[in-house]
């Protein structure tokens, strides 16, 4: 495993072969508040491994034991002029698009706090992988602003419009089992399992074609909201983009000839 620092407060490790990238919130006295330097580490991170076709899963995780990420440095904040906070802006909100706009599968690994900003996080990877002492929400209103990492657009299109709005205009923190029920986070594990089952899953993912992976969520991602027609016409452009690559040559020999596939990645 290798390991790389962006910043102060990010830290990717490499595992295996380097299919599996986890990029780690790593700014453990502040219980991963995202403050300005540390949205642009995220961002960073981001950027790198985006740009490496050596990369074919991303797994989120905190070094924090007892959190994911509590959101916005509310402490930095304080400090802001009306000038600063619009300053700021754009770099925040660069992290979590960063994250977002990932090209590969993304898994998020929570236990703790993951509240505001930190949930958002979560909410912008494809898989959220929880243990019992995760605890949820989008608390915002209560400190006079709005979710602005996503949240809004994010999670109604998780749990729906109505239970989306109950829970932003609450506030209220929801702990893991409620959250695996409301399907706030997809699979609950054992406590201190998260990151293990969240390197898991990713392994499991990566051992597939990464051009077939990053089409795949292309199409999902592209496609989510269209009506049928238009969708259809999404996942068909998806499909051509892989239809006559190299992976799937590979797959397809592999599969006749029982035997492992050893993706070229084009």
């Amino acid at each position: 495993m290798s390991e790389e620092r962006f910043g102060d407060f990010v830290l990717v490790r490499r595992h295996g072969d380097g299919h599996v990238a986890e990029l780690a919130l790593d700014r453990p006295k502040a219980m991963n508040a995202v403050s300005t330097a540390m949205a642009r580490s995220v961002t960073e991170a981001c950027a790198a491994l985006a740009g490496d076709p050596a990369v074919r899963v991303v797994v989120l995780t905190s070094t924090h034991e007892r959190a994911f990420c509590v959101g916005a440095d509310l402490k930095e904040r304080n400090s802001f002029s009306d000038a600063d906070l619009l300053r700021q802006r754009p770099v925040t909100r660069g992290a979590y698009t960063a994250v977002l706009e990932l090209p590969v599968p993304t898994v998020a690994a929570v236990h703790g706090f993951a509240l505001g900003g930190g949930f958002e996080l979560a909410l912008s990877c494809d898989v959220i992988v929880a243990d019992p002492t995760a605890v949820v929400g989008l608390p915002e209103v209560s400190v006079g602003v709005i979710p602005g990492g996503g949240g809004t657009q994010l999670l109604p299109r998780r749990v729906g419009a109505a239970r989306a709005a109950e829970l932003v205009f609450t506030a209220r923190r929801v702990e893991a089992a409620e959250a695996r029920e409301l399907g706030l986070v997809d699979q609950l594990v054992d406590e201190g399992e998260d990151r293990a089952r969240a390197l898991e899953l990713a392994s499991r993912m990566a051992a597939n074609s990464p051009v077939g992976l990053r089409a795949a969520k292309r199409a999902l991602r592209l496609g989510h909201g269209l009506d049928l027609r238009a969708g259809l016409e999404v996942e068909d452009a998806a499909w051509r983009s892989v239809a006559f690559s190299g992976d799937r040559a590979e797959g397809v020999a592999a599969f006749n000839e029982k035997r492992a596939p050893r993706w070229p990645g084009e």
